[in-house]
């Protein structure tokens, strides 16, 4: 890279300047606009602006775009700029589900599906069907798309929000249900079956006939502690295949920068006792940015599948496709092992979340979507990636799957020039992009030997808690940080003793973990292998000294309030430290 841009510098100095002075503006009133461009246009867009007379106001990285003022009559000549994807006007978009049309938006899920190849997979009537993916994040709440009878199973809310009745297993947060969405929705109206290739008039997510198993972890605040991660995927492994359940896939849109190494660290741990138990374990890497020092934890287990974020450039060929300047990068050693579309993703809004409540304004399409970027949404593309490949391939191990997918994946590139005269193209380092995006139109006529196995050091899980942490806590209303080696029940947390318990699936005992029983709620009435939640609430529960009970969590009054599939009442817990930024999740706009 250092060579190219030398030698682009040299040749400007050879052959003269690259860009020819403008014509003059055609004027206009000022206009104000959101420009998005590649990072390879090497910021002509903001040069054209100031030659006709413009001003650029803001810029906005994590679009690889800026606001700028323009003549009016400028604007397609704005446009018009190699390397630019789209033109908008700075102003909030509040689109009407009659004139939305996904065919034409690349980053929609009917778009995302034609991107990824998941459509070559619809057409043999390979939909996902019998397999049920976990979704360890905010909750999942009953939109259109997540209504259809069976779409969506409810396991056990291990969030703070568990305490209220009205507000167990629902999503107050609207990540968990954009993540569902991508990975499974499907619109009542749609009839799945063979040689079907998606309509334009139905909402449909990778593997559109997959099973939701909701998990919630985080509050309507996105606040959740490490333990409650590693407690949902203890209580998957012990219960993926009770009362007609198939867990084959679980969904981690959630990392954190741990301190310790995948070998010694419990949440690691976890995910990779899941991945032995022949579940595939779907993480995010972060969005850090090219310049991380490395992926989020669980990501960092080599075992598990680790996933980066890819820019679809505004179109729907993935030829043109390169790697989001958020996705954080490995450290060549542990790098992701692909990356999936993740960038201006739609997928199902959760109306009033705090999500919509805070970029509602500019992320709302059509009234009933939303739009995200991150490697919270790259993740979840793959997790329907991988029910895909499990429904064609039932007997597939994890790692066999995980190779499936990575040995077909396409490798991305930048490109250049040679003094203006000669293009190349280079492939984007594998810290980056790991094995390239995932490719399910080469997946599907692809074999994996059954004898395959990975063979990374194992993790041992027998380090500690806080390090599992790294720098994010949550903390309570009176600004007491949960630290230590004590979980969020209070409870003293012995990292080898917990491993063994894992390791042989014993980690749960009925409602109790890690020697508590956890929250009063059963599991959306039903009553798995006769377990079920006994009354325990969070009061009487402490660490510090301070109550993890209702009071606890002043300033807010969630009492009476409930999600009527219209809105929500009230905020966030106050005092969190953690919310988005543990979800994986770059922007909303």
């Amino acid at each position: 890279m250092a060579v190219a841009t030398a030698l682009a510098g040299f040749g400007a100095t050879l052959l003269g300047p690259a860009v020819m002075p403008v014509a003059a503006s055609a004027g206009g009133p000022p206009t104000t606009v959101i420009v998005r461009e590649s990072p390879s246009a090497g910021g002509a867009a903001e040069a054209l602006v100031a030659e006709l007379g413009g001003t650029v106001t803001r810029h906005i990285g994590i679009i690889d775009g800026f606001v700028a003022t323009v003549p009016a009559g400028d604007v397609g000549r704005l446009s018009a700029v190699p390397g630019v994807f789209e033109v908008t006007p700075d102003a909030p978009l509040h689109l009407t589900s009659s004139t939305y049309d996904p065919t034409t938006d690349p980053t929609s899920m009917y778009s995302t599906a034609q991107t990824t190849g998941a459509k070559a997979y619809w057409k043999n009537g390979i939909t996902g069907k019998g397999v049920d993916v976990a979704v360890i994040d905010s909750g999942v709440v009953p939109v259109n798309g997540l209504t259809t009878p069976g779409k969506v199973v409810n396991g056990p809310d291990l969030s703070f929000d568990s305490q209220n009745s009205t507000l167990q297993y629902l999503d107050g947060y609207g990540h968990g249900t954009f993540m569902a969405g991508i990975i499974a929705g499907r619109d009542d109206a749609v009839q799945v079956g063979s040689n079907y290739a998606g309509d334009s008039t139905d909402f449909m997510g990778i593997a559109p006939d997959a099973r939701i198993v909701n998990v919630k972890v985080a509050d309507a605040g996105g606040a959740v502690d490490v333990s409650q991660v590693i407690a949902a995927i203890d209580w998957i492994v012990q219960h993926k295949s009770d009362n007609g359940l198939n867990i084959r896939v679980i969904n981690l849109s959630f990392g954190t920068d741990s301190t310790q190494s995948y070998v010694l660290d419990p949440l690691a741990y976890a995910a990779e006792v899941a991945w032995r138990s022949g579940i595939v374990v779907v993480a995010a890497v972060g969005n850090d940015g090219s310049n991380a020092l490395g992926v989020a934890d669980p990501s960092d287990d080599p075992f598990v599948l680790a996933v980066g974020a890819a820019d679809t450039q505004g179109t729907v060929n993935p030829g043109d496709d390169t790697v989001a300047t958020f996705s954080s990068a490995g450290n060549g050693t542990r790098n992701p092992d692909l990356v999936a579309p993740g960038v201006h993703i739609v997928s199902l809004r959760d109306p009033g979340s705090l999500i919509d409540q805070k970029y509602g304004s500019t992320a709302t399409v059509a009234t009933r979507f939303f739009r995200g970027s991150g490697t919270s949404q790259a993740t979840a593309v793959m997790s329907g990636a991988a029910a895909l490949v499990i429904q064609q391939h039932p007997g597939y191990t994890p790692d066999m799957v995980k190779r499936l997918l990575t040995k077909t994946a396409n490798t991305l590139y930048t490109s250049g020039s040679l003094l203006g005269l000669i293009s190349y193209q280079t492939a984007i380092p594998a810290r980056l992009q790991g094995n390239g995006e995932v490719s399910l139109r080469d997946a599907i006529s692809a074999g994996v030997s059954s004898s395959y196995t990975q063979s990374y050091v194992p993790s041992q899980g027998n380090g500690t808690l806080e390090g599992a942490r790294g720098s994010l806590h949550v903390t309570s209303s009176t600004g007491v940080t949960l630290t230590g080696e004590q979980d969020i029940m209070g409870q003293a947390w012995n990292s080898a003793t917990m491993a063994a318990l894992e390791a042989a699936g014993q980690s749960w005992s009925g409602g109790t973990w890690n020697s508590q029983t956890w929250s009063g709620q059963s599991w959306s009435g039903q009553s798995w292998s006769g377990q079920s939640w006994s009354g325990q609430t969070w009061s009487g529960q402490s660490w510090s000294g301070q109550s993890w009970s209702g009071q606890s969590w002043s300033g807010q009054s969630w009492s009476g309030q409930s999600w009527s599939g219209q809105s929500w009442s009230g905020q966030s817990w106050s005092g969190q430290s953690w919310s988005g930024q543990s979800w994986s999740t770059a922007d909303w706009s």
